[in-house]
Protein backbone atom coordinates (compact mmCIF):
# COMPACT_ATOMS: atom_id res chain seq x y z
CA UNK A 1 0.00 0.00 0.00
CA UNK A 2 1.30 3.37 -0.97
CA UNK A 3 1.04 5.30 2.47
CA UNK A 4 -0.77 8.89 2.56
CA UNK A 5 0.57 11.05 5.20
CA UNK A 6 -0.57 14.77 6.06
CA UNK A 7 1.56 16.81 7.94
CA UNK A 8 -0.46 19.69 9.62
CA UNK A 9 -0.50 22.14 12.60
CA UNK A 10 -3.32 21.45 15.30
CA UNK A 11 -6.68 23.94 14.78
CA UNK A 12 -8.85 24.74 17.56
CA UNK A 13 -12.24 22.71 16.53
CA UNK A 14 -11.20 23.18 13.01
CA UNK A 15 -13.80 23.10 10.27
CA UNK A 16 -15.40 20.55 7.62
CA UNK A 17 -11.84 20.68 5.07
CA UNK A 18 -9.63 19.74 8.04
CA UNK A 19 -11.61 16.69 8.74
CA UNK A 20 -11.48 15.75 4.91
CA UNK A 21 -8.20 16.08 5.02
CA UNK A 22 -7.33 13.39 7.70
CA UNK A 23 -9.94 11.30 6.33
CA UNK A 24 -8.03 11.26 3.29
CA UNK A 25 -5.11 9.64 3.94
CA UNK A 26 -3.57 6.82 6.51
CA UNK A 27 -1.55 9.39 9.42
CA UNK A 28 -1.48 12.65 10.17
CA UNK A 29 1.06 14.46 11.76
CA UNK A 30 0.51 17.66 14.17
CA UNK A 31 3.16 19.88 13.46
CA UNK A 32 3.22 21.79 16.46
CA UNK A 33 6.85 22.21 16.19
CA UNK A 34 6.19 25.62 14.44
CA UNK A 35 6.06 29.02 15.70
CA UNK A 36 2.50 29.82 17.64
CA UNK A 37 0.82 32.56 15.63
CA UNK A 38 -1.33 35.35 17.00
CA UNK A 39 -5.08 35.46 15.49
CA UNK A 40 -5.03 32.35 13.81
CA UNK A 41 -7.03 28.77 13.71
CA UNK A 42 -4.36 27.63 16.28
CA UNK A 43 -6.68 28.86 19.46
CA UNK A 44 -9.73 30.12 17.76
CA UNK A 45 -12.90 29.30 15.35
CA UNK A 46 -16.17 30.34 14.08
CA UNK A 47 -19.45 29.23 15.35
CA UNK A 48 -23.04 30.32 14.04
CA UNK A 49 -25.18 32.78 15.86
CA UNK A 50 -28.29 34.59 15.50
CA UNK A 51 -26.08 37.69 15.05
CA UNK A 52 -23.42 36.31 12.49
CA UNK A 53 -20.12 34.59 12.89
CA UNK A 54 -18.67 34.27 16.16
CA UNK A 55 -15.25 33.88 17.18
CA UNK A 56 -14.15 31.43 20.42
CA UNK A 57 -10.94 31.93 21.03
CA UNK A 58 -8.71 30.34 24.11
CA UNK A 59 -7.11 32.33 25.91
CA UNK A 60 -3.19 31.51 25.81
CA UNK A 61 -0.05 33.60 27.32
CA UNK A 62 2.30 34.75 24.72
CA UNK A 63 5.50 36.02 25.86
CA UNK A 64 6.18 38.89 23.61
CA UNK A 65 8.65 38.66 20.47
CA UNK A 66 9.43 35.61 22.03
CA UNK A 67 9.64 32.42 19.47
CA UNK A 68 7.15 30.40 20.89
CA UNK A 69 5.96 26.71 19.63
CA UNK A 70 2.56 25.88 19.58
CA UNK A 71 3.31 22.98 21.76
CA UNK A 72 5.00 25.27 24.53
CA UNK A 73 1.77 27.46 24.08
CA UNK A 74 0.00 27.46 27.51
CA UNK A 75 -3.91 28.71 28.28
CA UNK A 76 -3.69 31.58 30.53
CA UNK A 77 -7.86 31.40 31.75
CA UNK A 78 -8.78 27.50 33.24
CA UNK A 79 -12.33 28.61 32.62
CA UNK A 80 -12.67 29.03 28.81
CA UNK A 81 -13.94 25.48 28.43
CA UNK A 82 -16.98 26.29 31.32
CA UNK A 83 -17.49 29.65 28.91
CA UNK A 84 -17.17 28.41 25.58
CA UNK A 85 -19.10 25.09 26.41
CA UNK A 86 -22.30 27.62 27.51
CA UNK A 87 -21.54 29.52 25.03
CA UNK A 88 -22.06 26.55 22.25
CA UNK A 89 -24.85 25.50 24.06
CA UNK A 90 -26.74 29.09 23.93
CA UNK A 91 -26.30 29.01 20.34
CA UNK A 92 -27.17 25.51 19.20
CA UNK A 93 -29.72 24.33 21.88
CA UNK A 94 -32.74 24.60 19.03
CA UNK A 95 -30.34 22.64 16.28
CA UNK A 96 -31.77 19.60 14.75
CA UNK A 97 -29.20 16.95 15.80
CA UNK A 98 -27.45 19.25 19.56
CA UNK A 99 -29.09 16.49 21.56
CA UNK A 100 -27.78 13.37 20.06
CA UNK A 101 -24.06 15.03 20.39
CA UNK A 102 -24.44 17.18 23.59
CA UNK A 103 -23.31 14.74 25.71
CA UNK A 104 -19.83 13.74 24.13
CA UNK A 105 -18.96 17.56 23.40
CA UNK A 106 -20.12 18.66 27.20
CA UNK A 107 -17.55 15.24 28.59
CA UNK A 108 -15.17 16.96 25.42
CA UNK A 109 -15.01 20.09 26.92
CA UNK A 110 -15.90 20.16 30.74
CA UNK A 111 -13.74 17.32 31.09
CA UNK A 112 -10.60 19.20 30.01
CA UNK A 113 -7.53 18.84 32.22
CA UNK A 114 -5.02 20.25 29.60
CA UNK A 115 -3.32 23.55 30.15
CA UNK A 116 -0.83 23.00 26.41
CA UNK A 117 -2.82 24.29 23.67
CA UNK A 118 -1.26 21.20 21.36
CA UNK A 119 -3.17 19.03 23.75
CA UNK A 120 -6.35 20.38 24.16
CA UNK A 121 -6.77 20.61 20.21
CA UNK A 122 -5.30 16.88 19.29
CA UNK A 123 -8.30 16.06 22.48
CA UNK A 124 -10.93 17.76 20.32
CA UNK A 125 -9.82 16.93 16.83
CA UNK A 126 -10.00 13.23 18.41
CA UNK A 127 -12.96 13.59 19.65
CA UNK A 128 -14.25 14.83 16.56
CA UNK A 129 -12.75 12.50 14.33
CA UNK A 130 -14.33 9.42 16.56
CA UNK A 131 -17.77 10.93 16.00
CA UNK A 132 -17.20 11.07 12.25
CA UNK A 133 -15.76 7.80 12.68
CA UNK A 134 -12.70 8.40 11.05
CA UNK A 135 -9.37 5.94 11.79
CA UNK A 136 -6.65 7.80 10.43
CA UNK A 137 -3.55 7.58 12.67
CA UNK A 138 -2.78 11.02 14.86
CA UNK A 139 0.81 11.76 15.71
CA UNK A 140 2.93 14.26 16.65
CA UNK A 141 6.13 15.96 15.34
CA UNK A 142 7.72 15.53 18.19
CA UNK A 143 7.54 11.95 18.26
CA UNK A 144 9.83 12.11 15.47
CA UNK A 145 13.48 13.07 15.22
CA UNK A 146 13.55 16.53 13.49
CA UNK A 147 15.87 17.72 10.93
CA UNK A 148 17.09 21.38 9.75
CA UNK A 149 15.03 22.83 6.96
CA UNK A 150 11.61 23.81 6.17
CA UNK A 151 11.01 21.89 3.41
CA UNK A 152 13.50 18.95 4.34
CA UNK A 153 11.92 18.50 7.28
CA UNK A 154 8.98 17.49 5.35
CA UNK A 155 10.73 15.01 3.12
CA UNK A 156 12.16 13.72 6.51
CA UNK A 157 9.07 13.45 8.35
CA UNK A 158 7.47 11.86 5.10
CA UNK A 159 10.30 9.17 5.47
CA UNK A 160 10.40 8.40 8.68
CA UNK A 161 6.61 7.66 8.68
CA UNK A 162 6.49 5.30 5.90
CA UNK A 163 4.97 7.76 3.72
CA UNK A 164 4.57 7.33 -0.14
CA UNK A 165 2.37 10.33 -1.14
CA UNK A 166 2.30 13.65 0.39
CA UNK A 167 -1.28 15.28 1.40
CA UNK A 168 -0.98 19.16 1.52
CA UNK A 169 -3.52 22.32 1.82
CA UNK A 170 -3.63 24.09 -1.13
CA UNK A 171 -2.18 27.50 0.44
CA UNK A 172 1.56 25.23 0.36
CA UNK A 173 2.41 25.60 -2.98
CA UNK A 174 3.52 28.94 -2.52
CA UNK A 175 6.64 27.42 -0.76
CA UNK A 176 6.53 23.83 -1.57
CA UNK A 177 9.81 23.04 -3.00
CA UNK A 178 7.96 20.08 -4.93
CA UNK A 179 11.28 18.26 -5.97
CA UNK A 180 12.56 17.65 -2.43
CA UNK A 181 10.01 14.88 -2.51
CA UNK A 182 10.34 13.62 -5.73
CA UNK A 183 13.86 13.22 -5.41
CA UNK A 184 12.71 11.36 -1.90
CA UNK A 185 10.42 8.81 -4.59
CA UNK A 186 7.57 11.06 -2.76
CA UNK A 187 4.32 12.22 -4.89
CA UNK A 188 2.65 15.56 -3.71
CA UNK A 189 -1.22 16.11 -3.45
CA UNK A 190 -2.42 19.25 -2.97
CA UNK A 191 -6.42 19.43 -1.25
CA UNK A 192 -9.26 20.53 -3.37
CA UNK A 193 -11.52 22.63 -0.62
CA UNK A 194 -13.53 23.80 -3.66
CA UNK A 195 -17.43 22.85 -4.11
CA UNK A 196 -18.67 21.63 -1.59
CA UNK A 197 -22.88 21.89 -0.86
CA UNK A 198 -24.01 23.93 1.39
CA UNK A 199 -26.52 22.50 4.26
CA UNK A 200 -29.40 24.38 6.44
CA UNK A 201 -27.66 26.21 9.05
CA UNK A 202 -29.58 27.30 12.29
CA UNK A 203 -28.81 31.18 10.97
CA UNK A 204 -28.33 32.21 7.91
CA UNK A 205 -27.02 33.33 5.50
CA UNK A 206 -24.70 30.10 4.99
CA UNK A 207 -21.37 30.22 6.07
CA UNK A 208 -18.34 27.31 4.88
CA UNK A 209 -15.79 28.79 7.12
CA UNK A 210 -17.15 27.72 10.78
CA UNK A 211 -16.18 25.00 12.83
CA UNK A 212 -17.59 21.27 12.05
CA UNK A 213 -19.35 21.51 14.92
CA UNK A 214 -22.11 23.72 13.00
CA UNK A 215 -22.46 20.51 10.71
CA UNK A 216 -22.79 17.98 13.01
CA UNK A 217 -25.38 20.13 15.26
CA UNK A 218 -27.13 20.82 11.98
CA UNK A 219 -27.13 17.76 9.82
CA UNK A 220 -25.94 14.98 12.56
CA UNK A 221 -24.85 11.70 10.90
CA UNK A 222 -25.78 12.90 8.04
CA UNK A 223 -22.53 14.99 7.82
CA UNK A 224 -20.03 12.74 5.84
CA UNK A 225 -22.28 13.85 2.98
CA UNK A 226 -21.59 16.89 3.02
CA UNK A 227 -17.89 16.51 3.04
CA UNK A 228 -15.20 15.35 0.05
CA UNK A 229 -13.51 12.55 1.58
CA UNK A 230 -16.75 10.13 2.19
CA UNK A 231 -18.00 10.15 -1.20
CA UNK A 232 -16.81 7.21 -3.01
CA UNK A 233 -16.74 8.96 -6.38
CA UNK A 234 -14.47 11.74 -4.64
CA UNK A 235 -11.91 10.14 -3.03
CA UNK A 236 -9.34 10.74 -5.05
CA UNK A 237 -10.58 14.58 -5.69
CA UNK A 238 -6.98 16.02 -4.96
CA UNK A 239 -4.20 17.18 -7.52
CA UNK A 240 -1.95 15.34 -7.74
CA UNK A 241 1.52 16.32 -8.81
CA UNK A 242 4.66 13.21 -9.81
CA UNK A 243 2.19 10.71 -9.00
Amino acid sequence: MRKKVAITQSNYIPWKGYFDQINQVDEVIFYDDMQYTRRDWRNRNKIKTAAGSQWLTIPVEVKGKYFQKIKDTMVSDPSWNVNHWKTISHNYARAKYFKEYREQFENLYLGVGERCLSQINLRFISGICNILGIKTKLSRSMDYELVEGKNQRLVDLCRKSGAAQYYSGPAARDYMDEALFNDAGISVHYMDYSGYPEYEQSFPPFEHSVSIIDLLFNVGPDAPKYMKSFRTTDLARCEGIAT
